[in-house]
């Protein structure tokens, strides 16, 4: 029987105050007015502006054009969230599907070249992908945001290694049963891949949460800013006193913690599952 030594705990301890301190630093921070922050710097203890500097960012109207909101930047990062995670699931589990159970000659090989694309990341080949959704007329659009992304063999790889896991005689036995690829994918390969999927949602959902360069690049017109993107529009706009709203910027900032925190709060056993899981 193993006896939990004091020693653990104050490890585990200090090392979650250690990364929950600047999130924590950041919200007390955010509830004081730009001035005071500006003067005394970063704050432990909390303010009185909490409501009213979060209603502000949440609500208030701003930018060159006056019509983009804090909710409306987060509503855009949570549509380029979820739409890259989504998307990138289904075209890595259909391409992952085909590579394994329809046996063709070139399918070593066609994985190898959907491989390759882990060394041309977006940021190597930014300035054609650009060029390309300019010329089909997707810039400013949730899908110029999206598509370009899912350009990855991240996915691709992970499914394929968990499908080549799974026993033939699943295979075996829907043929048996008359189940067609269609069917065999829906009814089979899908439940058995929830952890996986749930590990892929969380991991794609950060990535495409945290995009900041792309977006940038992406759009002009401001009602399709990222939460990302708009904090860092905050501190490039100067006050009468020149001084820059950092209490609104970090407001944005512990906004943007949030939903990722969310996310992996909710699925952390699948995760954990989806990554560690060997029986199938």
């Amino acid at each position: 029987m193993h006896r939990t030594r004091p020693l653990d705990h104050i490890v585990l301890i200090l090392g979650a105050l250690f990364l929950v301190l600047p999130v924590l630093v950041a919200f007390t921070t955010s509830t004081h007015t730009a001035a005071d922050i500006h003067i005394h710097g970063l704050q432990i203890l909390p303010g009185a502006n909490f409501a009213e500097t979060y209603g502000t960012v949440l609500t208030q109207r701003g930018g060159f054009t006056g019509q983009v909101t804090g909710a409306r930047m987060l509503m855009n990062s949570m549509i380029l969230g979820i739409g890259f995670a989504v998307g990138k699931i289904v075209l890595s589990m259909l391409a992952a599907y085909a590579l394994v159970y329809f046996r063709f000659r070139a399918a070593t090989f066609m994985f190898w070249v959907i491989f390759t694309t882990l060394l041309l990341p977006l940021e190597v080949r930014i300035m054609p992908t650009y060029g390309v959704m300019s010329d089909l007329g997707l810039l400013n659009s949730y899908t110029g945001l999206i598509v370009p992304l899912l350009a990855s063999a991240t996915g691709t790889f992970y499914f394929r290694q968990f499908f080549k896991s799974i026993p033939d005689e699943l295979l075996e036995a829907a043929r048996i049963d008359g189940a067609g690829p269609i069917r065999f994918f829906i009814d089979v390969i899908v439940p058995l891949s929830r952890t996986m999927i749930a590990a892929i949602f969380i991991i794609m959902f950060v990535y495409g949460w945290n995009q900041y360069l792309w977006p940038m690049l992406m759009t002009t017109d401001e009602r399709f800013f990222t939460l990302m993107r708009g904090i860092k529009s905050i501190l490039q706009v100067w006050v009468g006193s020149q001084i820059p709203d950092y209490n609104q910027a970090l407001a944005l900032a512990v906004l943007a913690i949030l939903p990722p925190v969310a996310v992996v709060v909710i699925f952390q056993r699948w995760f954990i599952k989806g990554l560690t899981e060997s029986d199938k």
